[in-house]
């Protein structure tokens, strides 16, 4: 197998290199996960007002709140794989005393509503729900990513395989380990990769720009200016769409962006005497945004990395969560994903007993806390390494980009 495809405005070469026979042995092992039929989604927009609709949704949010005229009703935001869906619910014979028992004890409900529409914006009025029992399949229920999860798959093994040892090893390891929940875990909330499946669909997307500048490229510090350049094109061109708009002005993607990669580029050149250790940096990338594993919480979550960092702890709190939609971790907003990330390794390097040397674990370790940048933006160290600021470029070049797709 060897596929080619572009990346990040046609420039980036995608390159994914198997064999046939380690493609069906990884689709065996690494299966994705089985997605909704299609056409089998509700989409409120699609909807005309006053149809009256029978739907299995998730609940994310209820409120009691209370009309002009002091009267109570329930407000609610629902979700199924289409997104948020907005929903009230009038006290007619008191159905806010009757049901916003059920609505805090339960996650999933069967709803007959009303589509209804005020300014533009579509919502249901609710007539009946109902709770349901049994497995969340969160991809019933919130968005998912549009592109394949079979091919991002097959994509981050090929870049594995071609890892030296003992790094290809422990990313294997890594993976192993923890494959259930990381190809499914969204990398965010609101920002970027904020679905099902974002955190695989982001850590590829940082290995491409990463053997972009490292491999495909012969000088990495050309490599990421020709980036920056594509960026700055990019940029002019938002302003320019902003400029011939007759609505109102859309924020820019690369806003602010220009002159932070021309910052990182010229830290990144205090360091051009070194030569970037490829092998770390893609395995760093792995584990880079890992511990979002642990930040976030959604319907269907099974905590298999709470249980693999602190196996001896009670955890039966989490079991009796109500899981909503995409949100912070109510534990792992403590910590975050950064430390949680480094936590992670240094276990999977005990556990594994890889021969990594304290300044090869140092330098992974590095570049899982310094990935954001700044400490302001929540990095636990300024980059101090070639690999250091490479990590940080691919994951802001990355985070940015994501937005400019129209698929997701």
């Amino acid at each position: 197998m060897n596929e080619q495809q572009d990346y990040f405005y046609g420039v980036i070469p995608v390159e994914v290199q198997m064999t046939p026979e380690r493609k069906e042995q990884i689709l065996e092992q690494y299966p994705a996960p089985a997605l909704p039929d299609e056409g089998a989604t509700f989409e409120i927009d699609q909807e005309e007002k006053g149809n009256s609709v029978s739907l299995r949704l998730l609940l994310n949010e209820v409120k009691v709140q209370t009309t002009k005229t002091n009267n109570q009703f329930l407000k609610m935001t629902f979700s199924n794989n289409a997104g948020n869906i907005n929903a009230k619910m009038w006290d007619n014979q008191g159905a806010v005393e009757k049901n916003l028992p059920l609505l805090e004890a339960h996650s999933i409900f069967d709803v007959d509503a009303v589509v209804d529409e005020f300014r533009g914006f579509k919502s249901l009025t609710v007539k009946r729900l109902e709770p349901c029992e049994g497995e969340i399949d969160p991809f019933s229920y919130l968005p998912y990513t549009k592109q394949s999860i079979e091919d991002y798959t097959i994509e981050i093994f090929s870049y594995i395989d071609e890892l030296s040892s003992p790094y290809r090893e422990f990313s294997l390891a890594v993976i192993d380990q923890f494959w259930q929940e990381f190809s499914i875990s969204p990398a965010a909330k609101g920002f970027h990769h904020n679905y099902l499946g974002g955190l695989l669909k982001h850590t590829v997307g940082l290995m491409r720009f990463a053997r972009y500048i490292l491999k495909q490229e012969e000088n990495s510090f050309q490599a990421v200016m020709k980036l920056i350049q594509i960026v700055e094109k990019a940029y002019k061109q938002e302003l320019w769409a902003n400029y011939e708009a007759t609505d109102k002005w859309v924020r820019p993607v690369w806003q602010d962006a220009i002159d932070h990669l021309y910052q990182m580029l010229a830290g990144m050149m205090e360091h051009k005497e070194e030569v970037p250790n490829y092998n770390a940096l893609l395995t760093s990338i792995l584990l880079h945004d890992i511990g979002k594993m642990l930040e976030y919480d959604f319907a269907g979550k099974k905590y298999d990395a709470f249980s693999f960092l602190y196996p001896t702890a009670d955890k039966s709190s989490l079991q009796s969560r109500k899981q909503t939609g995409i949100t912070m971790d109510e534990l792992g907003l403590m910590v975050g994903h950064i430390p949680y990330g480094t936590l992670i390794l240094t276990k999977m390097v005990e556990q594994t007993g890889t021969p990594f040397t304290i300044e090869d674990i140092h330098l992974l370790s590095h570049c899982i806390l310094c990935h954001h940048g700044l400490p302001e933006w929540g990095a636990s160290v300024k980059p101090q390494t070639i690999e250091g600021y490479l990590i940080h470029i691919v994951d802001y070049l990355d985070s940015r980009y994501e937005n400019t797709e129209t698929v997701k």
